[in-house]
């Protein structure tokens, strides 16, 4: 009995290897991932040596863009109704199909919307509008070999609203075509400003950090906004300013340097003569301001330039700081004998 087996399994090999040896088709063999490139899913998708049945269609394709699974035991019974039996199923349980496309995206649809606004109601650049449709939508799947643009086969456009209503088409391309592509929404020109990226109080002097660059539209930036972060930074707010807000030049100005009723030094300049003594300002004031301010040695009100942080400079161009520092500087001469 042994030496049947042994000769079976001799015979076996003998036989395999002479059919490798005569050019013999291999077998044919499921495919666990197919991706097809039509409506039909044929038996050449499907399994690999499948000879002359390559080309008989047995399922119908998922969507453009889409995947499906099919079970195995579905696909074998497919097979033997087209007389393809013995296939290798690799221990496979299901079959996933995807369906090739050419994806058409948000971003696409928005540059030609945009392309088409700009070239027909004379917009200087396309870049500088802004696209916001009415609903979500999913991306357009079609035809992967469709090489064609987008052709806009009606617009109606309100510039002042910015409102759009636009039906696109792809030519040659028959999966689109069943259903309109409409798209409604807001297309509105925008420019590059300053936008605060924090709430500012009254008096704080803005800093790189406080403000950022945004597009907005061009419909919400006023004539005097300020669009260059230079004009801004170490300027101090008027008032208080909340987060996200363009910035107008009326919003801000130099900052104080001086406080009314802080202590300031006195800086006295005449000719050979250089003087600080300790004072008290009257106003408030920022650099280049002229201000009243108190000499606390003389008690005598002066005015003065605010040259520096609590600093005020007396010029002796001014008369009543002339006269003071003539005054201090007899008070402060030492006696002859």
């Amino acid at each position: 009995m042994i030496r049947i087996v042994i000769a079976a399994a001799i015979l076996a090999l003998a036989t395999a290897a002479s059919a490798q040896q005569s050019g013999s088709p291999a077998a044919p063999s499921l495919r666990s991932d197919i991706l097809v490139s039509s409506d039909i899913v044929r038996i050449g998708d499907l399994v690999d040596n499948s000879g002359a049945s390559a080309s008989i269609a047995v399922f119908r394709a998922p969507d453009l863009g889409g995947t499906g699974n099919v079970a195995v035991n579905r696909v074998i019974e497919a097979l033997r109704a087209h007389n393809v039996i013995a296939v290798d199923t690799r221990g496979l349980t299901e079959i996933t199909v995807t369906r090739a496309s050419r994806a058409i995206g948000m971003k696409e649809i928005e540059a030609r919307i945009a392309q088409t606004i700009a070239t027909r109601y004379g917009l200087r650049n396309q870049a500088n509008l802004s696209v916001t449709f009415d609903r979500d939508f999913r991306t357009i799947h079609i035809d992967p070999n469709v090489s064609a643009e987008f052709a806009v086969s009606r617009m109606s456009f309100e510039p002042r609203s910015g409102r759009f209503d636009v039906v696109l088409d792809i030519p040659g391309n028959a999966a689109a075509g069943r259903v309109p592509m409409r798209f409604t929404g807001i297309a509105m020109e925008t420019q590059e400003t300053v936008i605060l990226a924090r709430p500012i109080t009254r008096g704080d002097v803005l800093r790189e950090s406080d403000i950022v660059i945004e597009r907005r539209p061009k419909t919400e930036i006023a004539s005097d906004t300020l669009r260059d972060p230079q004009a801004i930074i170490g300027l101090a707010a008027r008032q208080a300013l909340r987060a996200g807000q363009t910035v107008r030049r009326t919003d801000l100005t130099k900052p104080e340097l001086v406080h009314r009723n802080e202590p300031v030094i006195l800086v006295f300049e005449a000719p050979g003569l250089n003087l600080t003594l300790r004072g008290k300002a009257v106003d408030s004031g920022s650099e280049g301001d002229t201000v009243n301010v108190v000499n606390l040695q003389s008690k005598r009100t002066l005015q003065g330039v605010v040259t520096g942080p609590n600093q005020v400079t007396v010029l002796s161009s001014v008369p009543r700081a002339t006269t003071n520092v003539a005054a201090i500087s007899q008070s402060s001469a030492p006696a002859r004998p």
